[in-house]
């Protein structure tokens, strides 16, 4: 999957959003993407790390104590 398709697919996720607004005024919409994006990124590099935090974080491009701060704000831990 290329950067565009990521990009492609993140726009079409917000455009149904709004839809699903149906006219409401949104809020904390930066908060609410980052949150949903996310969880579902650590879940799926904690799997393929093979639950290996240091590998993880190296892959993420974060320290490990982020990680294992966010891993804990997401109950993945």
């Amino acid at each position: 999957m290329s950067k565009k398709d990521i990009d492609d697919c993140i726009r079409s996720s917000v455009e149904q959003y709004f839809k699903d607004l149906r006219g409401a005024e949104p809020g904390d919409l930066h908060e609410l993407f980052l949150a949903a994006a996310e969880k579902p990124l650590l879940d799926v590099v904690m799997r393929h790390a093979q639950g290996n935090q240091s590998k993880a974080a190296d892959w993420l491009g974060i320290n490990r104590n982020t990680l294992r701060r966010k891993l804990l704000d997401h109950k993945l831990i």
